[in-house]
């Protein structure tokens, strides 16, 4: 039997990720008073039952929270096998998804749904520190929670908990907004002026070499690299499941791409968090000749 409790944020995306876990095969049960998870449980473990994989999901309308973590440390003590999901996003986009929905918190009342929202996410802090997995849906989609989903309960592929997003831009088509850590690195060699290298960009070997030519440049990357590596960790103690790392330089070509890149490559592999890379500007200063 594999009993899956999925909870998080109201508005993070539970009801969807219980009609893609009832896709995979299991038996779904949304908003289960939690008076009665205990009883439901038993109900599960009868022998020769037929359903071998069942997902729960529970909120902050299914009553007193405190109940649920006094299960779950019963389902501990008893060695009850099970695993909880912690669905989360952003506030702002919590705000926005219920604004779309017109759709009221369910612990906002008559006042706003920010104040709601900041109630909930208190409410639900310790269940997020006892979850097994977290996933923030803040700018996933569909099919990206999907995949999320088929990893960890169909795959069983180890999931981390924390992502490292780093990300390269230029400044001039803006900062990503989801950023957490900014770093300029306008300051560094630019082959932009070179012309056999202005076409080229961070990905290719000539344009590296030209960015990491300086002691300044290896210096950089040495600190980068040495700073990320301390604060990831405290990240993690701290509950952080998402840290987008942006790397920019004027067009988001050149050296962005490049740091970007270093970084990446000096991240990647490491056991206890996963790591992608993104150069969102890379193509839009690209000069086509005619």
């Amino acid at each position: 039997m594999r009993f899956v409790i999925v909870t998080g944020m109201s508005g993070a995306g539970k009801s969807v990720t219980l009609k893609m876990l009832e896709d995979m095969g299991y038996y779904c049960v949304d908003n289960l008073p939690i008076p009665l998870i205990d009883k439901f449980v038993e109900l599960l473990y009868i022998p020769n039952q037929e359903i071998s994989k069942v997902a729960v999901g529970i909120d902050i309308r299914s009553g007193e929270i405190s109940k649920m973590e006094e299960f779950v440390e019963k389902f501990s003590r008893d060695n009850q096998k099970y695993e909880m999901l912690f669905l989360d996003a952003k506030d702002e986009v919590l705000v926005k998804r219920y604004k779309e929905t017109r759709r009221n918190h369910p612990l906002a009342g008559e006042g706003r749904i920010d104040s709601g929202i900041k109630k909930e996410r208190t409410m639900l802090a310790n269940l997020k520190k006892k979850s097994n997995y977290i996933l923030d849906t803040s700018s996933m989609l569909t099919r990206d929670l999907r995949r999320a989903l088929e990893q960890i309960f169909v795959n069983n592929i180890e999931f981390k908990n924390l992502i490292v997003n780093i990300v390269s831009f230029g400044f001039k088509y803006g900062i990503p907004s989801d950023s957490d850590l900014v770093f300029d690195v306008r300051f560094l060699p630019n082959p932009y002026y070179i012309t056999e290298l202005k076409e080229k960009t961070g990905n290719d070997r000539e344009v590296q070499e030209f960015v990491m030519k300086t002691d300044i440049s290896q210096q950089f990357l040495k600190k980068l690299v040495d700073m990320v590596k301390f604060l990831i960790p405290n990240y993690i103690q701290e509950g952080k499941n998402q840290l987008v790392i942006s790397i920019g330089c004027t067009g988001g070509k050149h050296r962005s791409v490049t740091l970007a890149n270093k970084l990446y490559n000096s991240l990647d592999g490491k056991s206890n968090y996963g790591i992608k890379i993104e150069h969102r500007d890379i193509l839009k200063d690209t000069h086509r000749k005619s």
